[in-house]
């Protein structure tokens, strides 16, 4: 089990954008407006706010979308994964699944549920079937999920 204490550390999915996080992390939050649904092109974004005192880009840095006339969100120019989530010159939201371990960075609040799809509540539901591509196992190219 890491350190609790220990920066966070994370990046995009190729590499070339990788982040360190020291200090508290603040609330970490599920939101599914669709503004979200559409930068993560998923059923939700997976946020949470940190100083960016406290945030420092190690590797490269994110290119922008100014997504509405308060947001600009960060992502990888080169993969495109969704990075930021930008509001306040102070604090800012890091997309909780581009760290490298997402599991120290628990959400603990739902946003704008208005617009989570029904078919979230089946989730648990749906059948498990073993990871593999369409012609076997998956040799995954993404970077390491560490700093290299």
């Amino acid at each position: 089990m890491p350190d609790p204490s220990s920066p966070l550390t994370g990046g995009c999915q190729c590499g070339a954008v990788r982040f360190r996080v020291e200090g508290e992390v603040g609330r970490a939050s599920i939101c599914h407006c669709r503004m979200c649904q559409k930068a993560f092109a998923g059923p939700f974004g997976a946020l949470v706010t940190v100083a960016v005192a406290g945030l420092t880009w190690t590797r490269g840095a994110p290119a922008g979308f100014q997504s509405s006339d308060a947001i600009r969100r960060g992502f990888c120019a080169a993969c495109g994964t969704p990075l930021t989530f930008e509001w306040s010159a102070e604090r800012i939201d890091l997309a909780v699944f581009a760290f490298d371990d997402p599991s120290r960075v628990e959400p603990v609040v739902q946003l704008a549920v208005e617009g989570r799809p029904a078919w979230m509540d089946h989730l648990a539901d749906l059948p498990v079937r073993p990871p593999q591509g369409p012609s076997g196992p998956v040799i995954s190219r993404q970077h390491p999920d560490h700093d290299t």
